[in-house]
């Protein structure tokens, strides 16, 4: 039998996923990373990105995430998602109007919170475009 890791997503409303795999690729903020069985212990930030599921040697399952935070030990790697959606359901139209949206708040925001926050939603809608091209 493969040595496999559980991988446990959940989102705010759910526990989205909790299965075994063989590996799984998630989008850090320092850059992506492999989580494989007896991984060492390590925790990260999520940037808004695809988390790429391994079985049989390739890419089964991409799962659009808009940040978080990963907990990584060697049985299991846990990830808190603030928004996760299969690739497979994102709409390019979708994500094209979000992008809109995006760019008119950040060109409203008055004040450094506001800024941010548009910053923060032009980063999601961008990496949802990027999701959709690959």
């Amino acid at each position: 039998m493969t040595d496999t890791t559980v991988l446990e997503l959940v989102s705010p409303s759910a526990l989205l996923k909790s299965e075994p795999v063989e590996m799984v690729v998630v989008p850090g903020t320092d850059g992506n990373f492999g989580v494989l069985p007896k991984h060492a212990p390590m925790i990260s930030t999520i940037r808004p990105g695809v988390i790429d599921i391994y079985a049989g040697g390739k890419v089964s399952e991409r799962i659009f995430v808009a940040g978080g935070v990963a907990e990584v030990n060697p049985e299991r790697c846990t990830i808190l998602a603030e928004e996760a959606v299969p690739v497979s359901d994102l709409k390019a139209d979708e994500a094209q109007a979000r992008l809109e949206e995006a760019q008119a708040a950040l060109k409203a925001a008055e004040t450094a919170h506001d800024k941010a926050n548009a910053e923060r939603a032009l980063d999601i809608a961008r990496a949802q475009i990027q999701a959709l091209s690959n």
